[in-house]
């Protein structure tokens, strides 16, 4: 799921230098000016006028990746005045190029794998982050009011997947208290997908019905003991663990069963491509009589907490551990599960292939050995691993947590893939959505006053406001170490990008989920940005995963009993028609 690679100083510098002379020489053929070429630009770590930004790094036969700035340098070459950017692509490597405004890019690629393709303006970097943008407004009067959701797809078809759903439940399930007829069960979920996207659609579409019957039960047995109110912490982790397991067991090896039975290769193709793909899955489950927020963990997408501290700033508060074959707790676990299997986690990865440690699908891991060799002389899929001696290695059943929400101040909740958090630390994504709101308040104006409708201009802003107006990032640091089970975002390290930098940031969207990945993409290095967006699959994933983000913000809002998509920050299909609203 993840591209890491170490690339020395020196070899990376000297492999960009060759292959930026190598391009140059090239191009020059075809009136475009790689604009990082050697007689134009130096390579230094840090950036000044005239010298080369490295971004990132490529994949295990490649070097440091420079996407450069056009800039006057003295003694450069001058360009045409009427000039378009392009991204040249050459064997991993990232340049910005210039090409007369008059010249047609009329091929594509040569016959060396290189690509030349025009760059995104700004313009068309912003439409591109929000074309999948959704907002609604939530006036149910049960402690949430507002969700945004973005997604931008890096495989093509994005691999990634979400959703969103509020169930109302009546009181012969949800114990009557303080005269109340109703609460609300409201889910979120980000699904991670790799090798195909069939495994997070499949729990796009049933994982949230899969739960919801486990709590149903669970709830309704709490109902039959006078002294429960709710049930017990423990049986309500239990109830979301058995939904997450039930659903696997039935991808992974009922579809075996229906397949064999069948005697069918066409079915055999579509029953068995969830179980052959596979997905993380975090699903968050908020009760708002009890104003407990559950979050579910399989894999290796995260949540994090966002509350305000005594200071006024934002805390960052993780709600789950990233599962992988390189986390320490789940390499403890799978060591002590297969004794005498020194290869069973490998490089950070499961038997050496697998990245997470928990995820769906991925049958390879969990099948034994008989059974995939007897679907591979029937039908298809691949060969078990030499070292593939005591299936299962990999688990659906989540990690769960438990946090009390407070309404009344204004907690929010970022849910995302590792895509957002290969770019940003939990305490930048906090900082963000904290600046963010101080930039929506200062719009909306700041005469909000308590008790105004949620869906009404401003008025589910009042638990946020703030007057503090801070150069950096609203909120409260501590050091990295202390995150726990959590990697730090690898692609700042690949593009040269320090932490603690407050200044690379920028508010311009009204969604905060675009906001967020924005920011993750280059926020004021347009350059940047648009490179990032411009690279087509399947060469963008050396650079960047598919994103899935949701922000989830809490508070106390009017009870219309309605959610209402906020225009203002969503899409729009076919220009004027919007999106549905989600209940």
């Amino acid at each position: 799921m993840r591209f890491t690679r170490r690339v020395s100083t020196p070899i990376a510098v000297a492999g960009l230098a060759a292959a930026g002379y190598y391009g140059y020489q090239q191009y020059q053929h075809q009136g475009i000016v790689p604009s990082n070429s050697p007689t134009t630009t130096s390579l230094a770590p840090s950036v000044t006028s005239g010298q080369s930004r490295p971004y990132s790094t490529g994949t295990a036969d490649t070097q440091v990746a420079g996407v450069s700035e056009s800039v006057d340098v003295l003694g450069a070459t001058q360009l045409p005045e009427a000039v378009r950017k392009a991204l040249v692509v050459d064997q991993g490597n990232l340049y910005t190029a210039q090409i007369p405004a008059d010249q047609p890019i009329s091929k594509e690629t040569d016959q060396s794998g290189r690509k030349v393709l025009e760059m995104l303006t700004p313009e068309q970097a912003t439409a591109m982050l929000r074309r999948n943008e959704e907002s609604y407004l939530v006036g149910r009067g049960e402690g949430v009011v507002r969700y945004d959701v973005v997604q931008i797809p890096s495989n093509d078809p994005i691999e990634d997947d979400h959703v969103e759903k509020i169930v109302e439940v009546p009181d012969t399930i949800a114990a009557a208290e303080d005269g109340k007829t109703r609460s609300d069960w409201m889910f979120w979920g980000v699904f991670d997908g790799h090798a195909g996207w069939t495994t997070s659609a499949k729990l796009r579409q049933t994982l949230v019905s899969y739960v919801a019957r486990e709590l149903n039960a669970t709830y309704k047995s709490a109902l039959q003991d006078p002294k429960l109110t709710f049930p017990t912490p423990d049986a309500v982790d239990a109830a979301i663990k058995k939904g997450f397991v039930t659903l696997d067991n039935e991808i992974t090896h009922d579809s075996v069963a229906k397949v064999l039975k069948s005697q069918s290769k066409v079915v055999a193709a579509e029953i068995l491509a969830p179980a052959l793909s596979g997905s993380c899955a975090l699903l968050s489950f908020y009760d708002s009589r009890s104003k407990e927020l559950k979050v579910a963990c399989t894999g290796d997408s995260r949540a994090v907490l966002g509350r305000r501290g005594s200071s006024g700033k934002w805390t960052a508060t993780a709600l789950s551990i990233d599962q992988t074959g390189g986390t320490a707790s789940e390499d403890a676990r799978l060591r002590a599960e297969h004794p005498g299997e020194p290869y069973v986690t490998q490089n950070g990865r499961i038997l050496g292939g697998l990245e997470p440690s928990r995820a769906f699908g991925d049958a390879i891991y969990k099948w034994s050995t008989e059974t995939q060799k007897k679907l591979n002389a029937s039908y298809f899929g691949r060969s078990p691993s030499k070292l593939c001696k005591t299936p299962p290695y990999v688990t659906a059943e989540p990690v769960v947590t438990t946090t009390k929400v407070d309404p009344t101040k204004g907690d929010f909740v970022v849910m995302a893939s590792d895509g957002l958090w290969e770019m940003l630390t939990n305490e930048e994504v906090v900082g963000l959505v904290g600046q963010w709101l101080e930039k929506q308040a200062s719009i909306s104006g700041t005469n909000l006053t308590v008790g105004r409708s949620a869906n009404s201009a401003g008025g589910w802003l009042q638990s946020w406001f703030s007057t503090q107006k801070a150069a950096s990032l609203p909120v409260e640091h501590h050091d990295l170490k202390d995150e726990g089970g959590q990697r730090a975002p690898i692609r700042q390290q690949q593009w040269g990008v320090q932490t603690g930098q407050d200044q690379r940031f920028v508010v311009e969207d009204r969604n905060a989920a675009t906001h967020l990945v924005r920011n993750a993409l280059g926020g004021k290095d347009s350059d940047m940005l648009s490179a990032l967006l411009t690279l087509p699959a399947p060469y963008s994933r050396r650079y960047r995963d598919d994103l899935t983000v949701q922000v989830i913000f809490f508070g106390e809002g009017e009870g219309n009993g309605r959610v209402e998509l906020n225009k203002e920050a969503s899409a729009t299909a076919n220009g004027n028609e919007a999106l549905k609203a989600k209940l």
